[in-house]
């Protein structure tokens, strides 16, 4: 018993001496009711005055919050509008050859789809809510740089057949549905402008039909 009393003693003087240290010189971390209700008394105005520097001293959380977000440069993001003019200089630019070559865009894509047999239609959109939502989009959507306009005629021009005249299928092309609907309108507003020639069919008339014989009998001078 004499053991354990003497160990209870140096366990007691030493929590005094940490008390007696904390008292003079160290702070210790307490919570007071007295700031709470200080704030709850003060106007609206000085309390306002007082949460700016806390939403300050919040930055640097803010911050570090931000950098968890996603990256900047996300490989999937199609909120950024890409003007018309820069989808142009990307055609003629080092960077377009290298990828495709001189192959159209579309030449090298292959569509991913389920079963033995493609489906007769292809997907209704690769975008949604401003984000590529499919492992394999289309030839368009997968690259923001081409844009479908009428004023990018050499990106026109790679989806018309060189034999028809006439705007090549989703089904050789791969396009999603929205994204060959725009190319469909861009083409037409290009043939409207005179931007792209085609060729309009030959007609024949039975000019018959139109004006009556003119008979011996029936003719006057």
């Amino acid at each position: 018993m004499s053991l354990l009393r003497f160990i209870g003693g140096e366990i007691i003087s030493v929590y005094r001496q940490s008390l007696l240290t904390i008292g003079s010189g160290q702070t210790a971390r307490c919570f007071s009711t007295t700031t709470l209700q200080r704030r709850a008394t003060k106007p609206e105005s000085e309390a306002s005055e007082e949460a700016a520097p806390s939403e300050e001293a919040g930055q640097p959380q803010d911050a570090a919050d931000t950098s968890t977000a996603a990256p900047i440069d996300d490989p999937k993001d199609r909120t950024r509008v890409i003007p018309v003019e820069t989808s142009v200089r990307y055609l003629a630019s080092d960077a377009y050859r290298q990828t495709y070559q001189d192959d159209p865009v579309w030449k090298q894509y292959r569509r991913n789809h389920k079963g033995l047999y493609p489906p007769k239609l292809t997907r209704k959109t690769c975008i949604r809510k401003g984000r590529i939502s499919t492992g394999n989009p289309c030839p368009i959507c997968r690259d923001e740089y081409l844009v479908l306009d009428h004023n990018n005629i050499d990106l026109l021009k790679q989806f018309i057949s060189p034999q028809t005249g006439k705007v090549l299928s989703y089904r050789v092309t791969g396009l999603c549905q929205k994204k060959h609907t725009q190319l469909l309108v861009a083409v037409e507003r290009a043939m409207d402008r005179g931007m792209l020639t085609f060729d309009v069919p030959f007609r024949e008339y039975d000019y018959s039909e139109y004006y009556p014989a003119k008979g011996g009998s029936n003719t006057s001078k």
